[in-house]
């Protein structure tokens, strides 16, 4: 590795990676986005604003947080893609939730290259970016993994090699699914008690000392739901049913029932009906309160 770091697309979870990565590797880190925003911000912990073309020519090392598989395509294998750039002895790590059929795709190009590629999709909320706390599941060879794990633990605290190519995007993507339908029982633990006279705060406190205690329940619920904040610029229901949506793909091809899935898919799909696609996933908990008014 070079003393020099790419970093494309510092949005909601990349700004404070790339901050993470800046302050403690001590390498210098360019990044690149098509906010200006975030990279004002950045500038005060030495992060340096380039171009993608600019990260392609100087950097070895170059990771990539963007909102899905689309754009990870599109950065790339799109016309004037990184993988058109690719150098002998490049390393592309991808913190993005994609498709794994596209981790393993474009492992397969970047190798092709002499070059390496690892999928590290991250697991946790915006505050544990900010901490330096995520999870990091990674798809990758074990000499690329043994190469790039002391880069991701700048970022998290739990930095886990999953398999292959691949491998990280399978498991965060089931992840998630598992979270979605433990928030969607708590929705509707909590629609039904409050319709029962139970007092929510009573019930999820409750919870919390027996065999439902999570940490979907400590965090989604007792810190979104029950209060009811849901915030732009966290983890939108939009971002939440494409993540969704990759789980529920994989089950259809693999020709697995994924019933709760589907459920939690309704639920999402409902809440963007609502106009609740910009707020803070567990939000879907209005499509369950919803129905229950019109009943």
């Amino acid at each position: 590795m070079t003393d020099k770091i790419g970093f494309i697309g510092v949005g909601t979870m990349g700004e404070p990676m790339c901050r993470n990565l800046a302050r403690k590797s001590g390498m210098t880190v360019l990044a690149a986005d098509r906010s200006e925003a975030p990279l004002e911000r950045l500038a005060a912990d030495g992060v340096k604003t380039a171009s993608v073309d600019e990260i392609a020519e100087s950097c070895r090392t170059i990771f990539l947080s963007l909102p899905g598989g689309k754009e990870v395509e599109e950065v790339c294998l799109g016309p004037n893609g990184l993988s058109s750039k690719a150098k002998l002895g490049w390393t592309v790590i991808d913190l993005s939730t994609a498709p794994p059929l596209l981790a393993r795709r474009l492992y397969a190009e970047f190798e092709g290259r002499a070059s390496a590629f690892a999928d590290a999709p991250v697991a946790r909320t915006r505050q544990a970016a900010i901490d330096g706390t995520l999870s990091i599941m990674v798809g990758a060879t074990p000499p690329t993994f043994e190469r790039i794990e002391p880069l991701l633990r700048h970022m998290a605290s739990e930095v886990t090699h999953c398999g292959e190519a691949g491998a990280g995007q399978t498991v965060k993507i089931l992840n998630n699914m598992i979270l979605f339908q433990t928030v969607v029982a708590l929705a509707e633990a909590l629609a039904i008690a409050r319709t029962n006279g139970v007092d929510g705060k009573v019930l999820f406190d409750t919870l919390t000392k027996g065999s439902a205690d999570s940490f979907a329940l400590r965090n989604h619920g007792m810190k979104a739901m029950l209060p009811g904040v849901f915030p732009e610029r966290a983890f939108s229901t939009k971002y939440a049913l494409k993540d969704l949506s990759y789980a529920i793909g994989m089950a259809e091809e693999a020709g697995v029932p994924a019933l709760g899935a589907d459920v939690a898919r309704e639920l999402m799909e409902r809440a963007i009906e609502l106009g609740h696609g910009e707020e803070y996933w567990p939000v879907l908990l209005r499509s369950i309160e919803d129905a229950a008014n019109k009943s």
